[in-house]
């Protein structure tokens, strides 16, 4: 673009240029467009050369030079070939004429480039390169204004719809330091005009809340009093301590950051309503860069070299999950490769120079940009691989350094879990809880559920990490919670404050302030700053501007990217020592706020998933069957498996019952999992709990079409017998297959084996001939439990038989191993020898190589620490085994218990073919 003619217009003539093309550009840009010559060093330049400034005369265009720059230097021709035959999906060895026929497409000096092309063209290139200017502010960009009603400016209609969501809000009165709040926070968005974009996401809002879909406000904007009053965040400002500078400032100019969480499987609902009212010309998502990592940069690589795909996968697994720590040579030697084959070698080396840089385009999980007037006169967009959806090949951070605003409409899954754990509690114990104001009641025995970690299933406080937490923080009011979500996270760890805090809650370190400014901002977290918003008022309260205290923020996050925190080092200590606070003071907070360069909640954000924390820890405790049945139908969400939903379900613990969880049957099942029974509920702990009956979804290979045939069919009236249910479904083998492997038929064929001789006969039409006589029925027996198990977790992924290491405790007794239950009576410091299926392996980050192993028999979970060392000696057994033999110290603090490994060993053999998938994290 140039700023004394508009833009100009570059023809790269192909091997064989079309004149027709050349005089249309003429024709349209006139003296602004130009034809490339590009020389490569190759036989035929001369010729090319020539051809090409003859097609220039002809057509009226001026010649210049152009590079066709592909690598930076020579040397990366491999690099180039081998990306060349991974972007067409093809082998360097079929590739042929895709590759370049040489490597000369690189940058050159202006030397270099001097002894190719002739001086004219080099000089008509530098003369439109001093033509060419480009600046973001060429951009213009309006945000939507039709939300706005005849009679009333953006400004107007805002505070109106604030005011009246103020009266909805607090109908016995607005507390005056929410309304002097709001009052500055409408002032702050009117002089930045952000107005239209708060309308914009009130009305999405308004639009979920009347088709009942659960949505929430989370992020830096339930720090708003606006956005509370607009009922799109939770977080009441008259109950905490909200910062507007965290969410919107004045000398940051940067868009608001406003995350709206809905129901993940409603979203879509959602998303097509903002593509209809503003039409996808000017609706679109972000984009997000997917960057190459390890597996996915060896797998390309290898592919493009011409590994068979047996090997592709045995040499991406050796960048897999928990072998970071692990010599690649010895990775290598571990999955059959030669470490000094130069194949290998090449492709390794190819691949860790790719590791780091963008693969391809991908959809941003919900970033919406939506504008007054058509976004490809801003952004290149395009049509979505999914159908109906638009989006912008650029990232949030592109967008946002051209300061279009982007509102994020997310997928959350536990607000599709509570939706539909309420409509189950209203149809089978007949009332609707009011979530916004769930039983007083009921408050203590939620906090001691949580008390205890029973929390398999819940919002947020279900890790490993935050069930370690709950014994020790012991939450009993609403706040402990919102300290809970944000305390597990890398910033405070990194920061240190984690240890501090616990030992002032437990009372074995005094709790103690330089001052009542500080007591003020730091009591409610007895003198710890575990939220950003805190250090930002602690600097604001030392002197900085609440602008500047937003600076701090930015600069602890580029931190970790190699920022300079310095000058604010510097500047804080400089203000802290004037307010008369101690060095050691000064420096330990410092030494904390670097800690936030790392993730951290901020305390609104914390606040929003607080609210949820609490909603499906009360669902959890009081409405257990509605709870369970609502998890398993929002899957796949969180970190357990439906085999450990139901074993958790069924087990109960503490004060929450244990509930009936019936078998997968074509006579009673749903495609969903249901509840059957139940009763009203009289009082809090009434135990009135439906039976939760499994729904056809759980058959693997099961199609949610035949399951609603099958509905259908027996909505009529119930199945005489299998062939019955064949022909009234229309069920295909693979169907009916399915259906007897899952001993979802046994009520039709009295167990397993018989329904699979049933299903094994049947040809899809019945009867082929009109009364052709029935097959003489035979009596089989059923399969023996062990057999049974096998095929319940093949083929539902769970069992309601027996548990496997049940089976297999005689077998663990002539071992000497113990189970779960005796574990919890040994002593802090005892030597034990456990063993269990492995259902969870993480290795977090900020845990230096340590990995934590979650062990499952037939009466519980225990919880294994695996130190660094040990991991790598018993890697393999550490990283394959299904069932996992472990010795090691028993310990128990705080209310804390866990395994420290000693030695660990593979017993996977014992359970033949019976596969326990493990969900593995980082």
């Amino acid at each position: 673009m140039g700023q004394d003619c508009g833009l100009f217009a570059l023809w790269l003539p192909g091997a064989e240029p079309d004149p027709e093309q050349g005089r249309w550009l003429r024709r349209v840009f006139g003296e602004r467009a130009y034809l490339a010559v590009e020389l490569h060093r190759e036989t035929d330049d001369a010729a090319r050369l020539a051809q090409l400034l003859a097609l220039a005369e002809t057509v009226q265009l001026t010649p210049l030079a152009s590079g066709d720059v592909h690598m930076a230097q020579r040397r990366d021709r491999a690099l180039q070939d081998t990306l060349t035959a991974i972007r067409h999906c093809t082998t360097l060895a079929e590739a042929g004429a895709l590759l370049f026929r040489n490597g000369e497409r690189h940058l050159r000096s202006r030397r270099a480039l001097g002894n190719i092309h002739p001086h004219h063209l080099l000089q008509a290139t530098v003369d439109l390169a001093t033509r060419c200017r480009f600046g973001m502010r060429e951009v213009k960009y309006d945000y939507p204004k039709e939300l706005v009603p005849d009679g009333h400016t953006p400004t107007s209609w805002l505070r109106c719809l604030t005011e009246a969501g103020m009266k909805e809000r607090w109908p016995d009165g607005v507390p005056d330091k929410v309304r002097v709040q709001i009052d500055e926070e409408l002032d702050l968005i009117a002089r930045l005009k952000y107005e239209a974009f708060f309308l914009t996401v009130e009305d999405i809002v308004r639009f979920a809340r009347g088709r009942n879909i659960l949505c929430q406000g989370r992020g830096s904007s339930a720090n708003s009093a606006v956005c509370f009053a607009l009922g799109v965040t939770v977080v009441n400002p008259a109950e905490t301590r909200l910062l507007i500078s965290r969410f919107l400032s004045e000398e940051r100019k940067e868009p608001p950051d406003i995350d709206v969480d809905f129901e993940h499987e409603r979203r879509e609902e959602v998303m097509q309503y903002v593509y209809t009212k503003y039409g996808r010309q000017r609706a679109a998502l972000a984009a997000t860069v997917i960057s190459y990592r390890g597996k996915s940069a060896v797998r390309d690589v290898a592919k493009a070299f011409g590994l068979p795909p047996d090997q592709i996968g045995l040499l991406a697994d050796c960048f897999g999950w928990g072998n970071g720590d692990t010599p690649m040579r010895q990775r290598l030697e571990e999955a059959g490769f030669d470490p000094d084959n130069p194949l290998i070698a090449k492709v390794l080396g190819l691949a860790g120079m790719i590791n780091g840089h963008p693969r391809h385009l991908s959809q941003h999980v919900g970033g919406f940009v939506i504008s007054d007037a058509s976004l490809s006169a801003l952004v290149p967009v395009e049509n979505a691989a999914m159908a109906d959806r638009t989006i912008i090949q650029w990232d949030k951070d592109d967008l946002e350094t051209l300061g279009l605003l982007k509102v994020d409409c997310l997928a959350l899954g536990m607000l599709t879990c509570i939706r539909k754990a309420l409509e189950l509690v209203e149809r089978h114990r007949g009332f609707r809880p009011d979530i916004a104001r769930l039983p007083k009641e009921d408050e203590a025995s939620t906090y001691a559920m949580m008390q205890i970690a029973d929390t398999v299933g819940v919002f947020q406080i279900e890790s490993r990490a935050q069930m370690s937490m709950l014994p020790r923080l012991k939450p009993r009011v609403f706040y402990d919670l919102v300290v809970q979500v944000a305390i597990v996270r890398p910033g405070p760890i990194q920061g240190g404050m984690v240890h501090p805090y616990l030992r002032r809650r437990m009372g074995k370190e005094p709790v103690t302030y330089p001052s009542d400014g500080v007591r003020e901002i730091l009591g409610a977290t007895l003198g710890i700053p575990l939220f950003q918003e805190q250090v930002m008022e602690l600097v604001i309260h030392a002197g900085y501007t609440p602008d500047q205290a937003d600076g701090l923020r930015r600069s602890m996050a580029a931190w970790k990217r190699g920022g300079d925190m310095e000058p604010h080092r510097v500047r804080i200590r400089e203000l802290m020592e004037g307010k008369g606070y101690s060095a050691e003071f000064i420096d330990q907070i410092f030494e904390q706020i670097k800690g936030f360069g790392s993730y951290g909640f901020p305390q609104s954000h914390a606040a929003s998933f607080a609210k949820l924390v609490y909603i499906s820890c009360w669902l959890k405790r009081h409405e257990p069957a509605a709870f369970a049945c609502a998890l398993l139908n929002a899957q796949p969400m969180g970190f357990y498996s439906a085999s450990q939903i139901v074993q958790d379900a069924r087990r109960g613990r503490g004060g929450r019952v244990g509930i009936e969880v019936r078998p997968v049957d074509v006579q009673h099942s749903d495609w969903d999992n249901t509840l059957e029974g139940g009763h009203h509920r009289a009082h809090q702990d009434d135990g009135g709990q439906a039976a939760l009956r499994l729904g056809l979804r759980q058959v693997a290979g099961l199609s949610q079409a035949v399951a609603e045939r099958i509905m259908d069919a027996r909505a009529r009236h119930a199945f005489r017998d299998v062939a019955d249910l064949c022909r009234r479904a229309d069920l295909d083998a693979k169907a009916r297959e399915a259906l007897a492997e899952a001993g979802a038929l046994q009520a039709l064929a009295g167990n397993r084996n018989a329904a699979r001789w049933a299903v094994a006969g049947i040809e899809r039409r019945l009867p082929l001939l009109p009364g052709s006589p029935d097959e003489t029925p035979i009596d089989l027996p059923a399969p023996r439990i062990g057999e049974e198990i096998l095929s319940d977790y093949r083929s539902t992924g769970l069992s309601l038989e027996r548990h496997p290491m049940a089976l297999l405790r005689p077998r663990m007794v002539e071992r000497r191993i113990i189970g779960s239950r005796d574990l919890q009576q040994r002593r802090h410091g005892s030597g034990v020898h456990v063993a269990g299926l492995v259902t969870q392996r993480q290795r977090p980050a900020t845990a230096k190589g340590t990995i934590f192993v979650t062990l499952e028999d037939e009466h519980g979970m225990v919880n294994v620490i695996v130190w660094p060392h040990l991991a790598m000696r018993r890697r393999l057994a550490l990283l394959q085994s299904r069932l996992l033999a472990v010795r090691g110290r028993w310990e128990r603090v705080d209310g804390v218990s866990h395994l420290i490994a000693g030695d660990l060993h593979d017993l996977s053999d014992l359970l033949g073919s019976l596969q326990i998938d493990s969900r593995d994290f980082h």
